[in-house]
């Protein structure tokens, strides 16, 4: 499985399109964990699996995704609604219920990555508005089943390889 994971846009819509017409080709999936601040009809938004995040006014995005990607469980969430900022404890309680192998989530807008029991805890960032750093972020994870691989990006696609890691299954 090869996904990009991006979050807290905040209406920023030329890097959304830059990254879906490097990426979507040879990722899996596109995945932006809320705060687009763009309704579920907008170009630059569509061919992304998004939720809400508590910047959204757009009903049509959902709190929380659960969807199988490449035979691994996934949970897709902003964060907000499980206070995120504080503690990832609610968090990994509800990947724990949903079974989820990767839980991708923003809010924060700082980027980081741990393994928190079986599950792989991913926040891409903002690659809007950061936090704790000058660099706007996404990142890139590749799963081949006995490794882990997640780099994270700058918006001008350089890779932050400070951040980087791998987690072994």
């Amino acid at each position: 499985m090869k996904a990009l994971i991006v979050s807290d846009s905040h209406s920023e819509t030329d890097i959304l399109e830059d990254l879906k017409g490097r990426y979507a080709d040879e990722a899996d999936v596109l995945i932006h964990c809320g705060d687009s601040e763009l309704s579920d009809d907008h170009p630059a938004i569509n061919g992304y699996l998004v939720v809400r995040g508590n910047c959204d006014a757009e009903d049509e995005f959902p709190y929380d995704v659960i969807e199988g990607v490449g035979g691994r469980r996934i949970f897709i969430t902003h964060g907000h609604r499980y206070n995120v900022k504080m503690t990832l404890m609610n968090l990994s309680y509800k990947a724990e219920e949903y079974g989820a192998d990767f839980v991708f989530f923003g809010h924060s807008h700082i980027p980081g990555a741990e393994k928190i029991g079986e599950t792989i805890f991913l926040n891409p960032g903002s690659i809007a508005v950061p936090r704790g750093s000058d660099k706007k972020t996404y990142a890139l994870i590749e799963d081949n089943k006995r490794e882990v691989s997640i780099r994270f990006f700058d918006d001008s696609h350089k890779e932050l390889p400070h951040l980087s890691c791998t987690f072994l299954y």
